[in-house]
């Protein structure tokens, strides 16, 4: 994991490469409470026999199920100690490049794309791409953007 010291310490980060985070497992129990929680039933994520037999062979998570874990993912490969809070500041970009069927493990991997100094913060854009277990091509790759207030 990699620590940065407040504001000053972060305004350096442009570039770092943060590394990647640990394996999750998306079990069906995951998918069914964002299911819960979205209101968004659609039977690609929560009908198992209906799934076996439509175009991905299996219930896969939603593409907001996915996205949503970017915050805890990304809390594993690094910190900002010394500030006050960091604020979600939005997202530049949001491409969903394959299903992630339910069993399947991600995993996500980021890096720094630039670091913005602002009265009393900086503000960051991340570039953070999910992983698919076994496959070549990502779930989906992410440009967030934090905003660190010192």
């Amino acid at each position: 994991m990699k620590v940065y010291d407040g504001v000053a310490g972060f305004a350096n980060a442009e570039g770092d490469v943060l590394g990647t985070s640990d394996w999750l497992e998306i079990d069906q129990a995951r998918i069914d409470t964002f299911a819960d929680a979205t209101g968004d039933h659609q039977w690609i994520h929560v009908d198992a026999e209906r799934a076996a037999e439509g175009p991905f062979g299996a219930t896969i998570a939603h593409g907001f199920l996915t996205l949503s874990l970017l915050p805890p993912l990304l809390n594993q490969l690094y910190r900002v100690d010394n500030v006050r809070m960091a604020v979600n500041y939005g997202l530049d970009k949001v491409r969903f490049m394959a299903p992630v069927p339910v069993g399947s493990k991600i995993r996500l991997t980021a890096r720094v794309l630039s670091v913005t100094v602002l009265e009393g913060a900086v503000q960051s854009t991340f570039e953070s791409t999910f992983e698919i277990e076994g496959s070549e091509k990502p779930a989906a790759v992410v440009h967030s953007i934090v905003r660190y207030i010192a």
